[in-house]
């Protein structure tokens, strides 16, 4: 079968277009949101996978990426209302969601605001509640503290793409360069004519962030539709020994959620890896069918 073309796409939402890349033009719908500061080319490896026998649409959050300039508010609920608007988009779903890292939470909390569009989900080290930094005194700090050098970019500007990608080279997640890699770097830059800049907005991060921890008063809540959690083995920085989320974090929080183990990812290349995405796309195609 021939790999499906890719497309982009804009879709009406509140206050402006959402920014979408297609793959496929049949089978079941799956819709992906990305993470906290990334883009809908975290899944630049999965679209030309599941687009070979499902309609993959994978989005710019609201203040990332194509859809940086829709207004505020943002938040967990504003981002599943977006997402609500491209299931409709597609012709009404059901869809199957699947969320990478503060997408988790997108698509957790679209399933639990407009059931009817929502089959179910794949979470991607990400939808189960964090729990605090140790230290950290204020949201930006915790943000910080878990996504680590990634977060600076936020406000910082580059004199050419490749100084952008070198950032990311530099990160010890991104050891293992690739392609994929570099599209996903370059995408993450807004070129400013003198300069370029990250695409992710830092007020939408922000805005965000508290929304993925476990503040206190927070307790588990099962979700409406059935799920699995994939969790990175290893961590944010690639640690062998620290993931982002330790065994039995999503079945604690998430009861009923099915948890699995991705061994030799990492937070970031459990998508922007042969190794990972062809885990979710198992893991897709399992629920789907």
């Amino acid at each position: 079968m021939s790999e499906p073309v890719y497309r982009r796409e804009r879709v009406p939402v509140r206050g402006g277009a959402l920014r979408a890349g297609v793959w496929g033009e049949r089978g079941p719908l799956v819709v992906a949101a990305h993470g906290i500061t990334s883009s809908h080319l975290a899944w630049t490896l999965l679209g030309p996978d599941l687009g070979r026998d499902h309609r993959f649409v994978a989005v710019d959050l609201r203040g990332r990426g194509g859809s940086r300039d829709l207004p505020e508010p943002y938040g967990m609920a504003a981002h599943a209302d977006d997402l609500a608007a491209v299931i409709e988009h597609h012709g009404g779903g059901p869809a199957l969601l699947v969320g990478h890292s503060m997408g988790g939470f997108v698509v957790a909390e679209t399933a639990r605001r407009h059931r009817h569009l929502v089959d179910r989900l794949v979470l991607v080290d990400g939808g189960a509640p964090l729990p605090l930094p140790e230290g950290a005194g204020t949201v930006r700090e915790a943000i910080e503290r878990t996504v680590g050098p990634i977060v600076a970019r936020l406000e910082r500007t580059f004199a050419t793409r490749e100084e952008g990608r070198d950032l990311w080279r530099a990160h010890p997640a991104f050891a293992e360069w690739t392609e994929a890699c570099a599209a996903y770097a370059d995408y993450d830059l807004v070129d400013l004519g003198d300069r370029f800049e990250a695409a992710c907005r830092m007020e939408a991060a922000l805005a965000d962030a508290p929304e993925v921890y476990a503040l206190p008063g927070a307790v588990p809540e099962p979700l409406p539709v059935p799920a699995v959690f994939l969790r990175a083995a290893r961590g944010m920085l690639d640690e062998p020994d620290l993931p982002l989320y330790a065994p039995g974090r999503a079945t604690e929080w998430l009861p009923g959620v099915a948890e699995s183990t991705v061994e030799g990812v990492n937070h970031y290349t459990i998508t922007l890896s042969p190794r990972g995405s062809a885990a979710v796309a198992t893991a897709v195609r399992a629920l789907a069918h």
